[in-house]
């Protein structure tokens, strides 16, 4: 008789696996959905605690409210003052820089400088220097660390947004909404880690849902999209016929079914589905009360510029705050309307409008209330514009291409340092030549801030440890509190 014979079945190859499998699958549900594992018949709760833990160093900041430009801002009428740019004014730009080079619409056509038409004013007791289009934003001016140097790879719209919110140009990695929610978990039951605010106008270029996505990590890391309107989350509510009552003992049935399913095949994802359903039921009565702007004092509604009841980019701000206040741990905003390739000056102005007032409005609110010391404002594109002119330049007007040589975002909050400015471009604002900046240096930056240190941030997906910096990333220090 072979010694192995008296070996129980369990422990064939098959089962072996199969049972492993359910082991995994177990451990997740326990990790997503009750932090000292489920009991019979107890009630589900969301995860408190994520997978890094202990945190590698203490952390400046709790959370993170992003606050993306989309169609990428024009950092020279904005943010990079250039008297050279604007004495050069329709003259030929200078070859040396531009032969050679990627050049996105402009290629084979004259390469002449346009200087910005807008006045810049040095604000606070830093002097930084800001358009005449941004008064709100020039007055929290000592609250706000400037990168000018900022520069990426990416030359197009959707793999310059899918860098600066992944890490990565090609798509299908995680948003850093959901690397964040990931490695740090939640503070609240009530409301998913991750939220996504949209807002803005003009050319539209096109928001995708995978810029908030979980990629290769559980889903149930993904961003949430709040809308306005009587349904601020699809598929949330119930249908008409159904109370509260009969949709508890749908989802207890259905749970109890899916815990059976997970018990046989060990899918992680299964947990997470349960996960959602359970996530789903409480924000049909957190969403409503955090939703309903009516409920903010007149004062702060008309500081943010807010109208209850509407969509835009003034009353997003205003819930980020409101979402701040429930500690959600990535808050991030879209707001689209900075495509000007033509007609720059009059739709600038526009778009600078809408948001400059909010946003400023969001920081002394937040700073006031005491959560901007532990709160990430992040403020910028995907990429810049070009020094070189697009378009007609008739009666004082002109456009800008795209520009992944040089452009400029702002940080507050959150162990930043205010009323700095990190690097500079050349005279033209063609080049980042001191201290330059790149996205996975931004997003070390960030998770340094929450406490994480990126190189040890990873999730093996297809035989690699993947990062949300890629294989880069080194964090500005110059900027840090």
């Amino acid at each position: 008789m072979n010694a192995f014979d008296s070996l129980p079945q369990q422990l064939t190859r098959r089962h072996f696996f199969g049972n492993t499998a359910r082991g995994i699958g177990v451990a997740a549900l326990a990790s997503l959905l009750r932090p000292s594992g489920l009991s019979a018949g107890a009630n589900i709760t969301a995860n408190a605690a994520g997978v890094v833990h202990p945190l590698h160093r203490a952390p400046k900041a709790k959370r993170v409210i992003y606050l993306f430009q989309s169609g990428a801002p024009s950092q020279l009428d904005l943010y990079d003052y250039k008297p050279t740019l604007i004495a050069m004014n329709g003259k030929p730009m200078p070859e040396s820089l531009t032969k050679g080079q990627r050049i996105a619409q402009l290629m084979g056509q004259p390469l002449n400088c346009v200087g910005t038409k807008f006045a810049f004013k040095r604000h606070g007791q830093s002097g930084a220097e800001i358009s005449e289009l941004l008064p709100h934003i020039g007055s929290i001016a000592d609250e706000i660390a400037i990168i000018r140097s900022m520069h990426t790879e990416a030359i197009n719209h959707d793999p310059g947004v899918t860098l600066m919110q992944t890490g990565h140009q090609q798509a299908g990695r995680p948003a850093m909404g959901a690397w964040v929610s990931y490695g740090l978990g939640s503070e609240n039951n009530q409301l998913p880690a991750f939220v996504v605010l949209a807002s803005g106008f003009g050319q539209d270029q096109p928001l995708l849902t995978r810029y908030w996505g979980s990629g290769f990590l559980p889903t149930s890391h993904q961003g949430v999209e709040f809308r306005s309107g009587a349904e601020p989350i699809l598929f949330v509510n119930n249908p008409d016929g159904i109370t509260p009552q009969i949709r508890r003992r749908l989802i207890d049935g259905a749970r109890d079914l899916n815990a059976l399913h997970l018990d046989a095949v060990g899918d992680p994802e299964i947990a997470t589905r349960i996960a959602s359903y359970e996530m789903a039921y409480r924000m049909q009565s957190s969403v409503p009360e955090l939703m309903d702007l009516s409920q903010e004092p007149r004062h702060v509604l008309e500081e943010y510029g807010a109208e209850p009841g509407k969509s835009s980019y003034a009353n997003n701000c205003l819930l980020a705050r409101r979402l701040a206040e429930r500690d959600v741990r990535f808050i991030q905003l879209y707001h689209r309307g900075w495509d000007h390739h033509n007609n720059l000056p009059g739709d600038i102005a526009k778009t600078a409008q809408a948001v400059d007032r909010p946003t400023a409005a969001l920081i002394r609110d937040l700073k006031q209330r005491g959560l901007l010391e532990d709160t990430l404002v992040i403020w910028g594109g995907e990429f810049g514009r070009t020094p070189m002119n697009q378009g007609d330049t008739a009666n004082g007007n002109y456009g800008r291409d795209h520009h992944m040589k040089a452009f400029t975002i702002w940080m507050a909050g959150g162990g930043v340092r205010g009323g700095v400015t990190h690097g500079a471009t050349d005279d033209f604002g063609y080049n980042a030549v001191v201290d330059p900046v790149h996205a996975n240096d931004f997003q070390a930056t960030i998770l340094h801030l929450l406490g994480i240190e990126h190189t040890q941030f990873t999730y093996r997906f297809q035989g690699r440890d993947y990062r949300l910096t890629d294989i880069g990333g080194e964090v500005v220090r110059s900027i840090l509190a």
